[in-house]
This record gives C-alpha cells, sequence and structure tokens, in this order.
C-alpha cells in the first residue's frame, strides 16, 4: 500500500482530474485538485501536498511559471516532487521543466501504471531526501559549537576569516576543548565543503603503520600487504585532511608530510610512482609544539609550514559563561538521542556545574551531561551529579599558626594542602588532578614523595 500520502492534482481538464482521483484513490493516495496554476498554488500554500501532477498547458499562469514558485518556496533537500504533464506539443516545455526540478515527466495520454509507479519514486526519493536532511541536522547538532563569552566570538571571528581561504591552519589547545569541531567548522564553512574531511589521529596510529595510513603502501611492500591501499593524504584530494594530535608524529613521518606540503607530492611505501594530491591540511596539538621544536622531537620546517593560521582553542575554565548554554543544548542532544522528554535542569546543578574547573573541557561536560541525562529523572537534581563535582574540599587556614615558621616552611605547607585539597575534590585521580593544578603528572607525583603525601594518611 502506497499510505497516505497527498497528491495534489493541477490541471484544467476535468475528466484528466477525475480518472487521476479515481487512480489514486485506488492507491489510497489523498487527493486534491484544481484546475488553475493560481488555485493550486493556494491548495498547496494552505494545505501542502506530498508530491505535484503538473499541466505544463494551463489558463492564466503557465506551469512552468508554477513550478518555478514552487521551487522557489521550499528548501532545497527536501523538495516536494512535482510530476509534469505535457501534451504532445510541450514536450520542449516539459524537458524544460525537468531542467528547472521536475521530477519526471508523463506524456498525455496518460499510463494508469507509469502514473503510479513513478509517483511511487518520486515519493520514496522525497523520503530519501529528508532522512538524509535528517541525519544531516543531527551530525551538525552532534558538531555544533556553543559559545558568546568573548573568547568564543574571537575564536569564531577567526575560523569565519580563516575558513574562505586556503591557508594551513594550526589548532592548539588542551585536550577536550574541541579542537577537531574548529576543523570541521572551517571545512564546512570553506570552498571544500562538499568534499571530504578526513581525520587522522596521529597518536592512535603506531609508529610502524603510520606512512602506510597516510600516504598508502604497495602490494607486498611489507609482511600484510596484500593488496594496494590508497593513503589518506590520497582520499583527501580535493578535499580537507585533519592531522589531529600532530605532536605525536613519527619524525620520519614528519618528513614525508614535509615534501607533501612543499610539494603536493607524495610516494606510496614500496612504489616508485609519484601521485599528486591537493588538499587542504588543517592540524591539531595539546602539546607545545615551539617547545617540542626545541627539544628536537618535532622539525622546525615542519612547524612553519603548518602553522601559517594560529587558532587557540580556549579551555572551559577560561569561558565558565558558556556552560549554561552547553549544558541546556546537551540535556536536549541527550534526551532527544535516548527517547525522553527533555529534562529540567535545577538552578542549583547548573550553578556547581559553572563552579567547577573542568580539566577535561567540553568533552568532560558532554559526557557527565550524558551520564545524568540517562540515570536522572524527569528533573536533573543535584544528587545525580557524580561525587567529584561536589563543593571542593578547603584547607585549613589559621595564620596565627605560622607565626615562628619561616617563608619557606609557610610556602611548602601551603603547597602540600593544597595538593591535598586537589586530590580530594578529584577522588584521588591523579591525573585530573595533575590538570588542575597545571602540573605534569610526573611532576604531582614528585610532590606527593617529597610531601609523604598518601591516601588515607
Amino acid at each position: 500500500m502506497a499510505g497516505t500520502a497527498t497528491i495534489l492534482v493541477i490541471d484544467d481538464e476535468k475528466n484528466i482530474r477525475r480518472t487521476l482521483r479515481m487512480v489514486l484513490e485506488s492507491e489510497s493516495y489523498d487527493v486534491l485538485d484544481a484546475p488553475t496554476a493560481e488555485e493550486g498554488l493556494k491548495i498547496f500554500e494552505e494545505q501542502g501536498a506530498d508530491c505535484l501532477l503538473l499541466d505544463l498547458k494551463l489558463p492564466g499562469m503557465s506551469g512552468l511559471d508554477a513550478l518555478s514558485r514552487i521551487q522557489a518556496e521550499q528548501p532545497g533537500e527536501t523538495l516536494v516532487p512535482v510530476v509534469v504533464i505535457s501534451g504532445h506539443g510541450t514536450v520542449t516545455d516539459a524537458v524544460q521543466a525537468t531542467r528547472l526540478g521536475a521530477f519526471d515527466f508523463l506524456e498525455k495520454p496518460l499510463d494508469r501504471d507509469r502514473v503510479v509507479i513513478t509517483l511511487r519514486n518520486a515519493l520514496k526519493q522525497r523520503a530519501m531526501a529528508r532522512q538524509v536532511d535528517k541525519l544531516r541536522q543531527q551530525v551538525k547538532g552532534r558538531f555544533e559549537m556553543i559559545g558568546k563569552s568573548p573568547a568564543m566570538q574571537t575564536l569564531f571571528d577567526q575560523i569565519a576569516k580563516v575558513a574562505p581561504t586556503r591557508g594551513r591552519v594550526l589548532i592548539t589547545g588542551e585536550s577536550g576543548t574541541g579542537k577537531e569541531l574548529i576543523a570541521r567548522a572551517i571545512h564546512d564553512n570553506s570552498p571544500l565543503s562538499g568534499s571530504e574531511f578526513v581525520k587522522v589521529n596521529c597518536a592512535a596510529i603506531a609508529p610502524e603503520l603510520i606512512e602506510s595510513e597516510l600516504f598508502g603502501h604497495e602490494k607486498g611492500s611489507f609482511t600484510g600487504a596484500t593488496a594496494r591501499k590508497r593513503g589518506l593524504f590520497e582520499v583527501a584530494d580535493g578535499g580537507t585532511i585533519f592531522l589531529d594530535e600532530i605532536g605525536d608524529m613519527a619524525q620520519s613521518a614528519q618528513a614525508k608530510v614535509l615534501r607533501v606540503l612543499q610539494t603536493g607530492e607524495l610516494t606510496r611505501v614500496g612504489g616508485e610512482r609519484v601521485i599528486k594530491v591537493d588538499a587542504r591540511v588543517i592540524a591539531a596539538t595539546n602539546k607545545d609544539l615551539a617547545n617540542a621544536v626545541e627539544t628536537g622531537t618535532f622539525r622546525e620546517d615542519l612547524y612553519f609550514r603548518l602553522n601559517v593560521v594560529p587558532i587557540h582553542s580556549p579551555p572551559l575554565r577560561e569561558h565558565r559563561e558558556d556552560i549554561g548554554d552547553m549544558v541546556q543544548h546537551f540535556v536536549r542532544e541527550f534526551s532527544r538521542e535516548n527517547g525522553f522528554k527533555v529534562k529540567i535542569v535545577e538552578p542549583a546543578v547548573m550553578q556547581r556545574l559553572t563552579q567547577y574547573t573542568w580539566p577535561g573541557n567540553v568533552r568532560e561536560l558532554k559526557n557527565i551531561i550524558e551520564r545524568v541525562v540517562i540515570m536522572s529523572d524527569d528533573v536533573i537534581r543535584i544528587d545525580d551529579l557524580p561525587p567529584f563535582l561536589g563543593s571542593p574540599a578547603k584547607p585549613d587556614f589559621d595564620l596565627n599558626r605560622y607565626g615562628d615558621r619561616t617563608l619557606r616552611d609557610f610556602k611548602e605547607e601551603m603547597e602540600r594542602e593544597f595538593i591535598l585539597m586537589r586530590l580530594e575534590e578529584y577522588e584521588w585521580n591523579i591525573s585530573r588532578a595533575a590538570t588542575a593544578l597545571g602540573i605534569e603528572r610526573t611532576n604531582l607525583h614528585k610532590k606527593l614523595k617529597a610531601y609523604n603525601i598518601q591516601r588515607g594518611g
């Protein structure tokens, strides 16, 4: 059965309208009809339709003009399909109508089976287009960047300026700040938006495989190379390649990436043929690449090639005023994703989330919101938050205790108390506490040993 789709028939011949109504109603369609384009457009505007059968030769407004009006007033991805009907003398017009966006054309006298099949195909194509549009909107929502703070507005301005260009971009920032979102926003707002966006996580690929992944390999070039493989630079040809965590790339691969940037050429592992590629390169890192250049772990020439337009992704603690909007966005997203009614967030919860330091940045916030949306009732309350989001511990501070102590003693004890406070706040998660303290994990371990700090001690 065709379901309950509505078909609008616009034809000045009463017998054709009556015949089409009988045929379409027998196929379980709802049918609307009009003898002129003007009346048909009014019905379409007021009642809508899932597909139109439109005669081209009409009194008053022509079918071609009506088609142009219908197309102009709809979003491009989910157009209501229009099947034009033409007599022997209007076949040329029918071809023109198809070029203007008509789904198909039927020549009079109409064949019942062809009418039915054409409408089924038109409705099927529209259903697929609507599904694609729905998925595209879901993806867009998932990769949406949110923020009204000065820090985010500066970031948006930078993206708007660099996106239309071909300039290479180096995105820096802590883990979880949304560096991939920035890269995607640059690609989506560039002339390359219709081409591939290829992400490469340089930290997740073993050093011995990175060259094969990036540049491809020929069959038999190494054990396990059972077939020729295109590299990701080839896949991204004509589009954008996003080299995430570029600071973790092996130096042997760095040299080959440099060659691609300099010449636009690469050679597959085990191959001899030079392959031309033209892909925009966006790189990202949470490391200090300038320092890596100084220590010799990152090539200086590659650094300068990548760092044409530097963009910094700010940590969440530097734009806390955006947390409220982010929370509401994530609550809506995960409520819909899990089939829930959109949940209400208690003001106390929002206050607690705003006060937290978020060492894992937006990624951590998003994960927490997903957890509480799933585990809470209709209202997200303070008790639904993980314990480490509770009020931070405060050091026991009494200045009179230090009347006979040296400045060094005072500083050491304050540092010890502050470290303990952070450890308690993050339930003794060393990595998270170190991030919140702004020091390396290894440095924190040294301080724990120096101050004889032990859990439960």
